[in-house]
């Protein structure tokens, strides 16, 4: 049984790793997907691998003349949208004596500027009924050394998922948010992380994770469909942790 029939979902951050999984996951439930990525030619390339239901649209989380062109084209190919997922963002490391105004501005455009503009673009098309999900992180539980801005950018999502449910409860719109763990992804490529460092800060992450493996980008979009589906009808404002108990111990 499709459980997704007739609904529209939006996926920022859409052309890989845990947007993409999330969108094949939704398509293979029946909805018509619409991904959002910043590079016309990884954007084509994912819409033509989601198939006939999977739809592409170039736009930068971090400017809001795009968001606001998203929200137009969205509102001409389909007329609403059910689902929204924030799941647009990276995260850049430095230590303290190395975080300048770009590293700071850069994750702080994308992660906090890109949620608000995002949701207040789309709201307009969201009936009773439908679905906000953020992709927030552990690293808002823990002090993790290097990632001071990615946290903050990262703990301040997690404070919008309470405000924008609390805001969304008199519109009938749940609001909620699935929190990863060390995920398989293209993720440590785009830290500005050499490969050695990569390595040895993967080795580290994982020596944090009672089950001792990466997650994979299928178990966060599992999650993501649960909050969207009429299973989580009672779920709102509320933070899903997928993270192999990285966090509880």
């Amino acid at each position: 049984m499709e459980k997704f029939n007739d609904k529209v979902v939006l996926i920022t951050g859409g052309t890989s790793g845990i947007g993409k999984a999330t969108a094949q996951q939704f398509i293979e439930q029946g909805a018509t997907v619409i991904i959002t990525g910043r590079h016309q030619d990884t954007v084509d390339q994912t819409a033509r691998e989601l198939g006939e239901r999977g739809h592409g649209v170039v736009a930068d989380s971090s400017s809001i003349s795009d968001l606001k062109k998203l929200a137009e084209t969205v509102k001409s190919k389909t007329g609403k949208v059910d689902v929204l997922f924030v799941n647009a963002g990276y995260g850049k490391f430095a230590p303290i004596p190395e975080i300048d105004e770009e590293h700071y501005s850069q994750q702080f455009d994308v992660l906090v500027k890109g949620s608000i503009f995002t949701v207040q673009s789309i709201l307009p098309l969201m009936g009773e009924g439908s679905n906000i999900i953020l992709n927030t992180s552990v690293v808002t539980e823990q002090g993790m050394p290097g990632a001071s801005v990615y946290s903050a950018a990262k703990s301040a999502v997690q404070s919008l998922l309470k405000t924008f449910a609390a805001e969304l409860s008199e519109q009938k719109i749940r609001v909620n948010a699935v929190s990863p763990g060390p995920i398989e992804t293209d993720f440590f490529n785009k830290t500005g992380m050499n490969d050695e460092e990569q390595e040895g800060f993967a080795e580290t992450v994982l020596d944090k994770v009672p089950m001792k493996r990466f997650g994979k980008s299928k178990e966060i979009a599992d999650a993501v469909l649960f909050l969207a589906s009429e299973n989580a009808s009672y779920i709102h404002g509320t933070e899903i942790y997928i993270d192999g108990g990285m966090v509880q111990f």
